[in-house]
This record gives structure tokens, C-alpha cells and sequence, in this order.
């Protein structure tokens, strides 16, 4: 096999890769095997007819796309490792000769990794935030606990309140036709929930235990039932149940209940710490942003479309994989979202994009800066994945390649390059 390499500009090459006629006639015999059982010729049984035969009734040209897939990725993989540069995109794959006694010939264009030219790194400015936690802040993180620890009681002697469960039977009614999917029985709603369709909480505010009313509302024009979009409607409900939320009183004892501390003082003090380091992690990702945004500004680096669209097609299959852990599908994404895989990928490029001028801009600090990682470093971060997984480190290190293991230090690199970026920063 050999090839050749095409510069395209801008990044993309082609690489031109050719394999010997005996090679493409070695993959018609296999494609030939491969096929032999579906073929039929008279006074052979099904899948014994010799190859000659086949090849004389039919001719080599019905093997010949099967041969192609079968030459294409070996070659294409061999001609990658051996290109001298780093491919970022799903090659662009073309056939230009194919035929008995001559060379196979296909191309492969591909984007390769782009160089980058490093401008001003140190001593860029960055803002500094003050890290506080505010009574506010302390009280609205008590009021959850609050929320978790409430008494649900029985409310009959008032009428309904936002913030009050309702369980009520309904049934839903256009043009005084009822309509599917608009009936229920003893339904809990949390009034002020949002939960129903706009107006419909609202209108139950003020009924009492065991009345009957007639709640109007109009369907949003986006609604997700096409029939109903835009429609006026009347819900007959019947009122079951009310019932609210009692909360505990905020002291020593509702502090000595929901914490491992005795007094309240205490409690609200470990409130307070918690929100000081949640903001001053916070602080420290947005500060580490903004120096690596700025950082991309002061380079210069030209960035093919097609590692872009190969990048964002990795993030989407990333996001679809996260989904089905949640138990949904990215065709049940799209259909909620009236989304298409077209469009979702055109919205996913600008942070794919990103996301590569930000990889790349680190790597160069990295070489920039002669960083390295050790052996003691690797270790410890797989010792984390160890515990993460509740495995054995030596178990880990098994099941690291060559590739996995040159991954993981690029990354730790690139993380000590963000620390380079903080470490010479200046405060705005």
C-alpha cells in the first residue's frame, strides 16, 4: 500500500491511497466468501458454486463494492499512522479507480490538527470577586430543610391557597366536547406548581373542601397536542382534599435535628461556610475562564470546519448518551424540543468550537511551558478513578492502553497549564 498527501489549505488534506491489484483481488475472493451462501446458479446447491463460475456468469463487479469495504478501513487506518500528522475529523471517503488488474485507489480528506501561535499568556488581568454569604443566602438554605422536615395537615376550614395540595377530579371539555387525555381522578396539585396548563392553578384558588367548579382556560398556541393549541377549554373539578405544608419552628432543637450541630448559631455558621466555598469554587472556575478566554483571543489558530462539525457531532453523541442514562432517548429529545439532528448540531458547533480553541490554546502553554507529567502524578489520578469505581489500582492500570494512558496525561498537562494561566495572572 502506499499514498500520497494533498494539501488542500486551511487545514484539510486529502491523502491520496492506493493498494496493489492483488491486494483488491485478494478482497473480491473475500467478499466473494462472504456472499457465496445468498448466490444461486443451476446445477450447483445454494453457496457451492465455485468462484470462476460465479465470476463468469455474473462478473467481478458484483463483489466489488463488498471488496472496497473490505480494503478501505485497514488502509485508510494504516495511511493515518503513518501521514505524520494528527487527524481531527471523520475522513470524507471517495473511490476514484476500482476494477479487475489494477490498482484500487481511494481518497481520504480529512482535517489535521491545526498549529497554533501563542501571543500573550502571562500576566493577564482577571477580576476578583469577593466571596460572602448573606443572611438571604443562609435563610433560603434553612427554608429547604424546612420544606423537607414540614407536617402535611388537613385543611377544612379555609378555602384553597397557593402553596396548598389539592386533590380534585377533573375532566377537560372544548366546545363542550370532552376530550382525551383530559380526565383524572383524585389528583394531588400543588397550587403555585405550574404544573397545569396557565390558569388552570390559579383558578382554584378561593374553592373549598367538596365544591364543585368550572375552571376556563386557553391552551397555549405551542401546545404539544396540535388539536388543542390555542383552544378555549372548561375544566369540571370537584375538590377532594386540601392539605398543607406545617412548617417546624427554626431553633436550637430543628438545628440539633437536621445537622450534627447543637445550636442554631452553629448551624446557620455551617450554612455560611458551605456557601463560601461553593461561590469560591465558582469564583475560581469563572476566573480560570476568563484567563483562557482571553488567552484564545491573544492566539492565532485556523480551525477546518470539519473538525468543528466532528466535534460537535461528539458532544451530541455525548449528550444522547447521558439521556438514555436518565431513561430517554435523543428521539424523544428532539420531539420535545422540535428539534432536528440538523439543527441540533448547528447549535452545537459554536461551543464545539470553543471547546477546541480552548484544548488547543493549553497544549501549546503546555509545550510552551516544557510541562510534564510523572509517573506519581498518573498514579494518583488513577487511584481516584480506583476509589470513584471501587476497584483496585493495579486493575485500573489493566485496563489502560498505550492510547488511554497518553489521554490522561495530555490531560493533567493541559490542567497544569491552567494553573500556569492563574499562577502569573493579574487582579483587574
Amino acid at each position: 500500500m502506499g499514498f500520497q498527501v494533498e494539501d488542500l489549505g486551511k487545514n484539510m488534506v486529502k491523502l491520496v491511497i492506493e493498494t496493489s491489484p492483488e491486494k483488491f483481488e485478494e478482497a473480491v475472493k473475500k467478499a466473494y466468501e462472504k456472499n457465496k451462501n445468498k448466490i444461486n446458479i443451476q446445477g450447483f446447491r445454494k453457496g457451492k458454486a465455485p468462484y470462476a463460475m460465479v465470476v463468469k456468469m455474473y462478473g467481478k463487479e458484483m463483489f466489488y463494492e463488498e471488496a472496497a469495504n473490505i480494503i478501505i478501513p485497514d488502509a485508510y487506518e494504516e495511511a493515518a499512522n503513518e501521514c505524520g500528522f494528527e487527524i481531527v475529523s471523520r475522513p470524507e471517503i471517495d473511490v476514484t479507480q476500482i476494477g479487475s488488474d489494477k490498482p484500487f485507489v481511494f481518497t481520504a480528506t480529512v482535517a489535521k490538527k491545526p498549529e497554533v501561535t501563542l501571543g500573550e499568556y502571562k500576566g493577564l488581568e482577571a477580576s476578583k470577586q469577593e466571596i460572602e454569604a448573606t443572611d438571604e443566602e443562609i435563610d433560603a438554605e434553612i427554608k429547604k430543610e424546612q420544606e423537607k422536615n414540614a407536617k402535611e395537615i388537613n385543611i377544612e376550614d379555609r378555602a384553597i391557597v397557593e402553596g396548598d395540595t389539592a386533590t380534585i377530579d377533573y375532566e377537560g371539555f372544548v366546545d363542550g366536547v370532552a376530550f382525551e387525555g383530559g380526565k383524572g381522578e383524585n389528583h394531588p396539585l400543588v397550587i403555585g406548581s405550574h404544573s397545569f396548563i396557565p390558569g388552570f392553578e390559579e383558578g382554584l384558588i378561593g374553592k373549598k373542601l367538596g365544591e364543585e367548579c368550572d375552571v376556563e382556560v386557553t391552551f397555549p398556541e405551542q401546545y404539544h397536542a396540535a388539536e388543542l393549541a390555542g383552544k378555549a377549554a372548561v375544566f369540571k373539578c370537584k375538590v377532594n382534599k386540601i392539605t398543607a405544608k406545617e412548617l417546624p419552628e427554626v431553633d436550637d432543637e430543628f438545628a440539633s435535628e437536621v445537622s450534627d450541630y447543637d445550636t442554631l448559631a452553629e448551624y446557620r455558621e455551617s450554612i455560611a461556610k458551605t456557601i463560601r466555598e461553593k461561590k469560591e469554587a465558582d469564583a475560581k472556575t469563572e476566573r480560570e475562564n476568563e484567563l483562557v478566554k482571553k488567552a484564545i483571543e491573544n492566539a492565532t489558530m485556523e480551525i477546518p470546519d470539519a473538525m468543528i462539525e466532528s466535534t460537535a457531532r461528539q458532544m451530541g453523541d455525548e449528550f444522547a448518551q447521558r439521556l438514555q442514562m436518565q431513561g430517554m432517548n435523543i428521539g424523544q429529545y428532539f420531539q420535545y424540543t422540535g428539534l432536528t439532528a440538523e439543527k441540533y448540531l448547528e447549535q452545537l458547533k459554536p461551543q464545539a468550537k470553543n471547546r477546541i480553541e480552548t484544548r488547543l490554546v493549553l497544549e501549546a502553554i503546555a509545550k510552551a511551558e516544557n510541562i510534564e507529567v510523572s509517573d506519581e502524578e498518573l498514579d494518583v489520578e488513577m487511584q481516584k478513578m480506583a476509589d470513584q469505581y471501587g476497584m483496585e489500582l493495579a486493575k485500573v492500570k489493566e485496563l489502560f492502553g498505550e492510547d488511554e494512558i497518553k489521554q490522561l496525561s495530555q490531560d493533567l498537562a493541559v490542567q497544569k497549564a491552567i494553573t500556569v494561566l492563574t499562577d502569573n495572572a493579574k487582579e483587574a
